[in-house]
């Protein structure tokens, strides 16, 4: 079994026969949302563990307004 270039050139290939332009807007908009996915996922647990701590002060504050009153 031999494999073939099913293009005769690398600008054929990125041309796509004249549907390049569609092939690789989806490609690109797909890796955009994904990285973003990415992103998104790993910027999470660093804002959930910023609430908790802004909630743990929050309650220690109002500990404190209540021992004092």
């Amino acid at each position: 079994m031999q494999l073939q270039f099913q293009f005769q050139s690398i600008a054929d290939f990125f041309l796509m026969g004249e549907y390049g332009f569609f092939v690789w807007l989806s490609y690109g908009v797909t890796f955009f949302i994904c990285g973003g996915l990415i992103w998104q996922i790993l910027r999470e647990p660093k804002q959930i563990l910023k609430q908790v701590k802004k909630e743990a002060t929050r309650e220690q504050l109002r500990k404190k307004n209540r021992q004092n009153q």
